[in-house]
């Protein structure tokens, strides 16, 4: 049996153990001054060393920085060292811009230390030193620079003072960034020749247009690289956040029932089941009746066209009727199987989900089948509509670079594939694509013009456009996909379909992208036309 302790010992662990938790607060303290505080600064500037981030450099494709660590200074008062507090505080004010109430507030409050102003530029701190104020201190700090500014803002994203990433790559790229080696850089997907070229073609647009927004895609279809992503409106990330500026990435964050660009999964699922041919005719002009809805189309189509034609025109009721031979059961199965039922994944940590209908019935399948009634983001589109046209391999969209071909799963049988890159130049070469031909890159594509849903209505004159192309058809290996949200083409509308907007966007874009991707253009058609 253990004995008691002796009378009093209690007493003296407690004091002993006091006296032990004193000192360790206490170094804890000293610490806290020692690194926070600031006591070790020079005599003429009061700076003091701080560990240097860690934080890699971003690059884009060909080596162009994207962003980088400069460093700067944080900037601290001793209030009690000032000789007039008011006037300190003014003064500081008007040179960094800091509040000037606050840093009244602050030098009349008890703190040893106070922090004026954070990440200062050296022009800020030549201001400051110029004011020959005493207890002022610098601290050496780091701040994330973006030298291509707005150019590829929405993607590369942003960090917060402290230097974690709070947006896009920054942040999706979070543990990569900071834990890569000394002098290592981080190579991404993006070109920024790309990039410029899709963002200057698109703001174009939006200007004309007079869009709410807009947006661009460049893919790889081969490896899954992000070779340009843009999303307008755009903000700098260097500069203050404007009134009309957005750091929305529409492209990955937002959903869109995208219209008749879908078809291109309608057709692809009718060519893979052989449900339909090519030249069978199907009756058009009367509108196609599921249940009690009749499903019209926007302009006036013949009374008979063949598939081929349903794609090429755009006509609803046609691609209704193919829809509906697949089916509710076998349109969702294959929609999930290329991966449009489910969130993209990619280093973009903004990633939306699609919506799709809860009860999948016939009238549900019939206007999936052209585009409504299910949304997905663009980059999901994309990268579907990519295995659609690469021989009908699966691709993950990457924003970092890679090499060598990353095609995988097979999805669809490459005949299926071949035949809907004939499809899709028919489209360009005899229907409503054909201002997004370039001549010499044999383009491929699909219009999509949809109503957009306000308040559980559809709203003819609120239109997103949209155009998914393809080049060259004879060797995939770009796919371009850009969106307008509500232009205004005039014409009582009909100048702002997709085919009068979105087409001719996309066919400006690829004209001065393929010559810098190397994309070789094919023999002068011209020649044989003089000749015949």
């Amino acid at each position: 049996m253990n004995k008691a302790p002796p009378a009093g010992t209690f007493q003296r662990r407690i004091v002993i153990a006091a006296a032990f938790s004193v000192a360790a607060f206490a170094l804890v303290g000293i610490r806290l001054v020692d690194v926070t505080v600031l006591h070790a600064g020079s005599a003429k500037t009061g700076s003091v060393d701080r560990p240097d981030t860690t934080r890699a450099d971003l690059l884009d494709r060909n080596g162009k920085l994207l962003a980088r660590d400069l460093p700067v200074d944080d900037l601290y008062a001793r209030p009690h060292t000032l000789w007039n507090k008011e006037q300190a505080a003014h003064d500081l004010s008007k040179a960094t811009g800091a509040s000037e109430a606050r840093l009244k507030r602050a030098f009349e409050g008890k703190r040893e230390y106070v922090l004026v102003a954070r990440q200062i530029t050296p022009d800020v701190k030549d201001r400051v030193m110029s004011l020959g104020l005493p207890g002022i201190e610098f601290q050496k700090d780091a701040k994330r620079f973006y030298p291509e500014g707005r150019g590829a803002a929405q993607v590369i994203g942003v960090t917060d003072p402290d230097g974690n990433g709070v947006s896009g790559l920054e942040l999706g790229l979070q543990s990569r960034l900071r834990d890569q080696d000394e002098g290592a850089a981080v190579t991404t997907s993006i070109d920024m020749r790309v990039q410029y070229i899709l963002a200057h073609e698109a703001q174009m647009a939006k200007d004309t247009l007079d869009v709410k927004a807009a947006g661009g895609i460049v893919l790889d279809v081969r490896t899954g690289e992000v070779l340009g992503m843009i999303s307008l409106p755009d903000y700098d990330p260097n500069g203050k956040f404007g009134e009309h500026d957005s750091r929305r990435n529409v492209m990955v964050q937002d959903t869109y029932e995208l219209g008749s660009v879908f078809k291109v999964m309608s057709f692809a699922l009718a060519m893979e089941d052989h449900t339909i041919g090519l030249d069978d005719w199907l009756p058009i002009g009367k509108g196609f009746k599921v249940g009690k809805w009749t499903i019209h189309d926007a302009e006036r189509m013949p009374a008979m066209m063949t598939a081929r034609d349903v794609l090429a025109e755009s006509s609803n009721a046609g691609t209704a009727q193919i829809a509906l031979r697949s089916g509710p059961v076998r349109q969702k199965q294959f929609l999930a199987h290329m991966g449009l039922l489910s969130p993209v994944p990619s280093e973009l940590p903004e990633t939306a989900r699609p919506q799709y209908p809860s009860n999948w019935g016939q009238i549900q399948t019939a206007t999936v089948g052209f585009g409504h009634g299910i949304s997905v983001s663009p980059l999901a589109f994309a990268t579907a509509a990519a295995a659609v046209v690469n021989g009908g391999r699966k691709i993950v969209p990457t924003f970092l670079k890679r090499h060598g071909d990353r095609r995988g799963e097979q999805l669809i049988k490459p005949e299926t594939s071949a035949t809907m890159l004939s499809l899709l130049r028919y489209v360009v070469t005899n229907g409503t694509g054909k201002q997004a031909d370039v001549p010499g890159y044999n383009v491929g594509g699909k219009t999509g013009s949809a109503e957009k849903n306000v308040n559980g209505r559809y709203v003819a004159h609120k239109l997103l456009v949209s155009f998914c192309a393809v080049f060259p058809v004879d060797n995939p290996r770009y796919l371009v996909f850009v969106l307008l949200d509500e232009p205004h083409g005039g014409k009582g509308g009909i100048m702002s379909l997709a085919g009068h907007t979105a087409a001719p966007l996309a066919g400006h874009v690829i004209a001065r992208i393929a010559p810098i991707l190397g994309v070789p253009k094919e023999p002068v058609l011209a020649d044989a036309k003089e000749n015949s």
